[in-house]
């Protein structure tokens, strides 16, 4: 939170454990970090001085399927992204967010629930369902209202 970074790895699947980041820095010391003291975690390319995104909101509607969100940090800092629509990937320490620019060097994003003011879901984005042709209609359907 107070702007400082700290580069290294985290295991993929279980980087938070009991309210802690587990980090790896690039020393080769394991650090644990409140989330609390967390604003946001980059995942990168590759190490550099400017980890986070040049742009921070999409320019046109995403294209992308899942949940377009605005985060609003509680220093009014704000960043857009998107999230997948599946609530088993939601974690009750923070999100993991898609950046509005995927050919930058942050790939993902892991945002901390105690550094957000609010989330808001801007859009619900999905594939188009696509009429079959010549499948006819399920007969076994019970209409349940006259028509």
């Amino acid at each position: 939170m107070d702007r400082d970074s700290i580069n290294g790895f985290v295991a993929p699947a279980n980087f938070v454990r009991e309210g802690k980041l587990e980090l790896l820095n690039t020393a080769g010391n394991v650090v644990t970090i409140d989330l609390k003291d967390i604003k946001v975690v980059y995942f990168v390319r590759e190490f550099g001085d400017a980890d986070s995104p040049s742009r921070k909101t999409f320019t046109t509607r995403p294209r992308t399927e899942g949940l377009w969100v605005r985060l609003r940090f509680k220093d009014n800092e704000v960043l857009e992204g998107m999230m997948p629509n599946d609530l088993s990937l939601d974690t009750a320490e923070g999100f993991l967010i898609n950046p509005p620019d995927l050919r930058s060097n942050t790939q993902r994003l892991f945002v901390p629930r105690s550094a957000l003011e609010s989330l808001t879901v801007l859009a619900v984005i999905g594939a188009t369902r696509r009429h079959r042709r010549g499948v006819p209609e399920d007969a076994g359907q019970v209409p349940l209202f006259g028509e």
